[in-house]
């Protein structure tokens, strides 16, 4: 009996030996994993969870560094500085970390143009997509959360991915060639934190304290802290949007009569030429209209696989061939890109039908874009005239959004403060096309989160190179003031008084028609050539001519630039230069270069006061240095 006792005795507390251990496994945060890449020459943080009081060994390079958890379970062991190399494995007690790259590693922020995915830009990089295959590039996409309760310490999830066929479909385009660029020029693995969300102002991506100076973001961010709020407006605007479009659906004549049919009488429709907008000819309204296309195909070109280009629609689309839908898009900004499977199209007669859905603003096939039905690399082209019929007209816009996610503090610390305990190189940033309603904040804004970032990091020298906005909307024929230029020449500003900062400028890349220019190759490039110039200390030019002072003499106002970046690119004629006179009112100003100065005048202004160079939201001018590298736009304001 005593015997039976004891072996019992002795089997609940070995039983309870291995519930410890099992209990007592240490975690890992989402950083620390397979294929992560790890900063060179920096001290290494290694972190994660234990039961207090465990003891934490990390065997790494053929060294044992040894702790022991705190009392919340929290422990952290600190590496020494490695040169670039690998791959490695790391030990941490009973886990083993496999394929670990030692080179640079950098953070990549912002909204949506540095979140734009490679695979939006298939039409530029097609060849780059298919051969992608790179050991030495890796990403690390951070999930996209929010937060305004408190700054978290761990992710919610992400891995760590090498560059193949498929994982580059998810990389930022930006960052994905900025890390191509740097990797080969330095000979060593680059990864990369991605952490943005399109839409996003800058306050959202800076913590509690970094935003005292700006109580109502402060306000605002507390009253966000509320989860029946949160729940409420995200469950009644839902409500709102649900009721409207399905209001619209029910109204929608072409839905109840199916006019994406092939065989729909549509002889009745009226026309117009695509791209363009209805509403030049039907009046502004919200709700759907219904357009339809016939085309005539060979004998050869019927059954094939084949790809639709519409270019761009404001708003909503759903598009069908021969009665069959080929692909849908749920807002403005993504193109319309459809793939069409094969057995869909028939010889002779092919019907494209597109219903829109339009809940506020113009609609229209955005102009300038490209629209084509491309089978076996031969393209037709759909810039003709189109039939169309409205389906149904609402009495009020659509329903409208809080964007939550954007609110401030709450991207900070859900998607940056996690990432603090990780050793980085530096950060690229591209961001500001949201913050344009008020840009002559952003310059503090901006300067306010460098400095705080680099503090959270503890590098007071970290560099941190920025994306000025790209040129965009409509040319003006006359001089006039620019949110967008005030904004960019904030960017510019921060640049030249932050140490260790730079600035890719754009200028010259963008699309008046798309706020999500395609040409991000140049991009990463550019803010590269920042990041081996500043961060890597090499001798080379990373910067078009950069303002540097102003002189008066008589009529004509004498423009220097910084040394090093005043060898002008020749030009016929130099635009984009607008001078002030003592009324106060910019006129268009000849300009044009003699030696490493530039010499900027007009005939009626006798008495000049300043000048500004591409103040517009979309300029045109052509001041370059003989790298290729645009000037940035600039007041001597």
């Amino acid at each position: 009996m005593k015997n039976r006792i004891f072996f019992k005795i002795l089997i609940l507390f070995v039983g309870s030996l291995c519930i410890s251990f099992i209990n007592a496994k240490i975690k890992l945060p989402a950083l620390v994993s397979d294929g992560m890449v790890l900063q060179r020459n920096q001290k290494l943080n290694v972190w994660g969870k234990a039961d207090a009081g465990e003891k934490v060994e990390v065997k790494f390079l053929n060294k044992n560094y040894k702790t022991i958890a705190d009392q919340t379970g929290n422990w952290k062991i600190t590496l020494p500085e490695q040169k670039a190399g690998g791959p490695y494995t790391m030990t941490i007690n009973e886990i083993t970390l496999k394929d670990i790259l030692i080179g640079d590693v950098w953070l990549a922020s912002g909204q949506s143009n540095m979140e734009l995915p490679m695979r939006r830009l298939t039409p530029l990089y097609a060849d780059e997509i298919k051969n992608a295959n790179n050991q030495n590039i890796r990403f690390f996409t951070v999930p996209q959360k929010y937060n305004f309760k408190s700054p978290q310490t761990e992710l919610d999830g992400g891995k760590w991915e090498a560059t193949n066929p498929q994982t580059i479909l998810n990389f930022s385009g930006v960052a994905y060639f900025f890390a191509k660029e740097l990797s080969q020029k330095n000979k060593v693995a680059v990864g990369i934190i991605h952490a943005s969300l399109g839409g996003s102002p800058i306050q959202a991506w800076m913590d509690e304290n970094s935003l005292k100076k700006y109580p109502e973001y402060l306000d605002e961010a507390k009253k966000w802290q509320n989860d029946d709020l949160i729940k409420s407006t995200e469950s009644g605007e839902q409500a709102l949007s649900k009721a409207w479009y399905t209001e619209l659906d029910q109204s929608d004549i072409g839905l109840n009569q199916h006019w994406e049919n092939f065989d729909l009488n549509d002889s009745d429709w009226k026309t117009m030429n695509i791209p363009g907008s209805w509403e030049d000819k039907e009046g502004s309204f919200e709700g759907s209209v219904w357009f339809r296309k016939e085309i005539n195909l060979t004998k050869n070109q019927a059954g094939k696989a084949a790809f639709l280009n519409l270019g761009r629609i404001k708003d909503a689309d759903v598009t069908y061939i021969n009665g069959t839908k080929v692909g849908n898009v749920t807002y403005e900004y993504p193109p319309r890109w459809y793939d069409i499977p094969a057995g869909v199209l028939k010889e002779g007669k092919n019907i494209i039908a597109v219903r829109i859905t339009n809940g506020s603003g113009k609609g229209q096939f955005i102009a300038d874009k490209p629209y084509y039905l491309e089978i076996d690399g031969n393209k037709i082209d759909l810039k003709t005239e189109w039939k169309y019929k409205t389906g149904a007209k609402m009495e009020k816009m659509a329903p409208g959004t809080t964007f939550i996610r954007w609110k401030p503090t709450g991207l900070y610390n859900a998607m940056i403060n996690p990432l603090i305990n990780y050793s980085i190189k530096g950060a690229i940033w591209y961001q500001g096309e949201s913050n344009t309603g008020k840009p002559k904040e952003y310059g503090d804004l901006l300067t306010t989160m460098i400095l705080d970032w680099r503090n959270k990091w503890n590098q007071k020298e970290m560099p941190f190179f920025t994306v000025q906005l790209a040129n965009f909307m409509e040319p003006k024929t006359q001089p006039v003031e620019s949110n967008w230029a005030e904004l960019r020449d904030q960017q510019r500003q921060v640049s030249l008084k932050v140490p260790n900062t730079g600035l890719a400028v754009i200028i010259d890349i963008g699309e008046w028609n798309d706020i999500h220019p395609l040409n991000k190759k140049t991009v990463g490039d550019r803010l590269a050539l920042q990041a081996l110039k500043i961060a890597d200390k090499k001798n080379i030019i990373a910067d078009g001519p950069v303002y540097q002072s102003i002189k008066v003499e008589g009529n004509k106002i004498i423009l220097s630039f910084k040394s090093g970046t005043d060898d002008y690119a020749p030009v016929s004629e130099l635009k984009g230069f607008a001078i002030k006179g003592k009324d106060g009112k910019y006129e268009w100003a000849k300009a044009k270069i003699e030696g490493n100065k530039i010499i900027v005048w007009n005939d009626t202004i006798s008495n000049p006061i300043s000048v500004r160079y591409d103040w517009a939201d979309n300029p045109d001018g052509n001041l370059k240095n003989k790298t290729g590298l645009p000037a940035s736009p600039f007041t001597t304001e």
